[in-house]
């Protein structure tokens, strides 16, 4: 039986991988501090550590007790906007926290490390009409896009030194069920809220107020997962790979849809761009971690989830 370790498990993404993991029959053991993760993301099934990523100490008692033979590393701190705010902690998680996971992981006898990564803060902006391959050069703008790229490389370089093998996968701008309003891509998630409250959603402009917004590559969890199970397993050649759809749907469009999916009165308003927002990211597929749910049925199920959660939160307040 495959010995999996995930950290940040807790975590949006980390809490679905752990669910497929145990489902396709692998132990799976979970590390979290539940500074944005939620404890009832974790099954059952799983091993729970409440360690910090940045505690190194924390980090060996947890690989000398589960002793895994793959680590899956989804922690990170993972604002865009935290990160210029405070630049010194997005290190401290992302690229420091990722040296800790690395140097317990060589101590413990590891065989593989899957590391979720970032395509649109490491790439920056792409121009119109493209899609940046997980061979275009980096060219990271932010402190986010510079720390997630340093943990690439120490990635790279543990994995030279000890000999494990390893898979880097780029997420585009993932959206599903249990995501936050936290990082980037959570304007999924705030327009599901704002639209179960029947407020009106605010598109932030690209350059200019009312041009449509940024541009993302939307992709839905559950292809995030797979991707992540495929490496696990050994199913990923490519060292590098993007995990995303290739197409691009600026923010109206997204407010669109949602609100078809949904319904209701909530309408669209016009906002000035944000400081620091890239203004297209777009990521083509590998093969190997091509997806398989197309935007419209993403957002169907991921409107669906968070009807039912708030229909349970307002049940239970009754």
């Amino acid at each position: 039986m495959t010995r999996v370790l995930i950290t940040g498990g807790a975590g949006f993404i980390g809490s679905h991988v752990a669910d497929a993991a145990l489902a396709a029959g692998m132990s799976v053991a979970i590390i979290d501090d539940l500074s944005t993760g939620v404890k009832s993301n974790i099954p059952g099934e799983a091993a729970f550590h409440e360690v910090d990523i940045r505690d190194e100490d924390g980090l060996r008692r947890v690989f000398r007790a589960e002793r895994p033979d793959v680590v899956c590393h989804q922690a990170a701190q993972a604002s865009v906007t935290r990160s210029a705010r405070d630049p010194l902690f997005d290190l401290a998680v992302n690229t420091i926290g990722t040296v800790n996971v690395l140097t317990a992981a060589a101590s413990s006898d590891v065989g593989k490390i899957v590391l979720a990564s970032t395509g649109g803060a490491i790439i920056g902006d792409v121009p119109d009409g493209t899609a940046a391959t997980s061979a275009t050069p980096p060219s990271p703008r932010t402190p986010y896009g510079c720390s997630k790229l340093a943990a690439e490389y120490y990635v790279e370089a543990y994995a030279r030194e000890h000999g494990f093998d390893y898979s880097i996968l780029r997420y585009a701008n993932v959206y599903g069920p249990r995501q936050t309003d936290v990082g980037e891509s959570g304007v999924v998630a705030t327009f599901a809220r704002q639209l179960i409250e029947g407020r009106d959603l605010a598109v932030n402009a690209r350059a200019r107020r009312g041009d449509g917004g940024c541009v993302r590559d939307y992709v839905y969890v559950g292809d995030v997962v797979a991707a992540n199970l495929h490496a696990i397993g050994g199913g990923v050649a490519r060292r590098v790979a993007n995990v995303s759809t290739g197409v691009g749907t600026d923010t109206a469009r997204l407010a669109r849809l949602m609100i078809s999916i949904h319904g209701g009165r909530s309408a669209i308003r016009q906002a000035p761009r944000r400081a620091g927002d890239v203004g297209r990211s777009v990521l083509a597929p590998d093969a190997e971690t091509a997806p398989a749910v197309d935007l419209m049925t993403g957002l169907t199920r991921t409107v669906a989830w968070y009807r039912r959660k708030a229909g349970q939160a307002a049940g239970a307040a009754a």
